[in-house]
């Protein structure tokens, strides 16, 4: 696989991170969703949505958004859908400045109520 795939609590794979850079989130339409600098998530506008960390996503309160093939700890993880397949990239937004990170919270063992493509979006 020339790509890890984000799951959703249920095991519905949201967005895939490609192996060739480790930094930009896409849809599986192609579409560039976020990226990643130094285990934070950022929206293109800049905007701080969480962290990337052991192979979970996890949002502001610590709670495991989406998880990776390679996840370690968190909650129990559902069995994985099929990926769909995925759409030609589309061309990245520019990177608006990145807001300060907020303080990390205690990595949680609970799914986040965000877990899903929304989060995403924020």
């Amino acid at each position: 696989m020339d790509f890890i795939a984000f799951y959703n609590r249920n095991g519905k794979p949201i967005a895939w991170l490609s192996e060739d850079n480790y930094t930009t989130i896409y849809l599986f339409s192609g579409e560039p969703i976020a990226w990643i600098s130094d285990e934070s998530i950022y929206s293109f506008s800049g905007h701080h949505i969480g962290w990337f960390q052991d192979g979970w996503v996890r949002d502001h309160n610590g709670e495991c958004v989406f998880f990776t093939q390679n996840s370690i700890g968190g909650p129990a993880k559902p069995a994985k859908q099929a990926c769909p397949a995925r759409g030609a990239r589309w061309a990245r937004p520019a990177r608006g400045a990145r807001e300060a990170r907020p303080a990390r919270s205690a990595r949680s063992t609970s799914w986040s109520s965000l877990s899903d493509e929304a989060f995403l979006r924020q």
